[in-house]
């Protein structure tokens, strides 16, 4: 027979009673061993009997099958909008940290510039999670979805009444955005937003545009322009709109997220704009690269991994049955003052 032709088989999977017989032991000690359940339980003589015979067949324990059978599984899912945006790597950084080793994070995901859809997570309720994270999300979102069990929000102002939550304060940076913009002698500006339209872009954009108006600082309407949130789809935006900006006197552009930021960056050095002394730029995250951009960028700093690691702290204690010290927490934001702004 041609060699292209014979079919692979594949390996029998080890099983629990295959590992229990090699090892001239009970199924239920291989259990105890595989767990680390075995003081009090186990012998020393059988205890390496059974790992031996673990490593010789390679045999892996089924952890979530285990714990299905239990009625809930060791998995907990993150749902994220966005993924596009690198702040969300920070944030599941931080997830994974407070969680462990004893939880499987699954991520729930979308394309760039969508939002999360309820049936879609729903299907993946049926994994029958321990605990969901849902980041940034809409009441709408929520009122869809009606899961049960162990939630958190992460950065959902307003939402206070459904879940426990963690939140960013972005409204404080946005604020200190707009009063360092105006005190450098800027007048009027325009506002690069993202177009998911979760609540946290709404809060950062109406907290900036309020007090930039108090200190003085214009931003008109046609002034605010939304793309996804992508560095290309940003710079052609900014690259249709700065000639006109220009011609109106818009001497600095806000963006909702260092990723827009960078956009405008790369646009205005091909295009030779000098910045900051044609335009002043800043973002929201504090992206690391932002530090190091050419020049560097000034952003409201929005601390993601504390933001990731605080939420993973709450639902793990509401997993584990364990009363909430504080049911929502709420993270500080600050603004970041680079050369993007300020002449070196």
């Amino acid at each position: 027979m041609d060699s292209h032709q014979q079919t692979r088989t594949r390996a029998p999977r080890v099983t629990a009673a295959m590992v229990a017989a090699k090892a001239g032991v009970s199924t239920a000690t291989v259990s105890l061993v595989a767990n680390g359940k075995t003081q009090g339980r186990v012998s020393e003589e059988n205890i390496s009997r059974v790992r031996t015979a673990i490593a010789e067949l390679g045999y892996v324990v089924d952890s979530i099958g285990s714990s299905l059978a239990r009625g809930v599984s060791s998995i907990v899912i993150l749902v994220t909008p966005d993924v596009s945006n690198p702040f969300f790597a920070n944030v599941i950084a931080g997830v994974r940290e407070s969680l462990g080793a004893q939880y499987q994070l699954l991520l729930s995901v979308t394309d760039a510039g969508e939002s999360p859809q309820a049936d879609d997570v729903r299907k993946l309720l049926a994994l029958r999670p321990a605990g969901l994270l849902v980041g940034a999300p809409s009441a709408e979102f929520l009122e869809d979805l009606s899961a049960g069990g162990p939630l958190v929000l992460l950065d959902a102002p307003g939402l206070d009444s459904w879940a426990p939550s963690v939140n960013l304060d972005v409204a404080q940076g946005a604020r200190e955005l707009a009063r360092h913009l105006a005190s450098s002698g800027h007048t009027r500006a325009a506002y690069v937003d993202g177009i998911t339209g979760t609540e946290t872009f709404k809060l950062r954009r109406e907290a900036f545009l309020e007090e930039a108006s108090r200190c003085g600082l214009t931003v008109s309407a046609d002034h605010i322009i939304s793309t996804s949130i992508d560095v290309g789809e940003a710079a052609a935006a900014f690259a249709e709109a700065w000639p006109s900006w220009q011609r109106e006197g818009v001497t600095a552009v806000v963006c909702g997220t260092d990723t827009h930021a960078y956009g405008v960056l790369q646009e205005a050095r091909v295009e030779g704009i000098r910045i900051p002394e044609e335009v002043a730029v800043a973002g929201f995250d504090d992206l690391p690269y932002s530090a190091t951009s050419n020049p560097s960028l000034t952003s409201v700093h929005l601390p993601a991994t504390d933001l990731g690691r605080k939420a993973g702290e709450q639902l793990r204690a509401l997993m584990e049955g364990l009363a909430l010290t504080e049911a929502h927490v709420t993270l500080e934001s600050s603004l970041v003052v680079r050369g993007s702004t300020v002449p070196a």
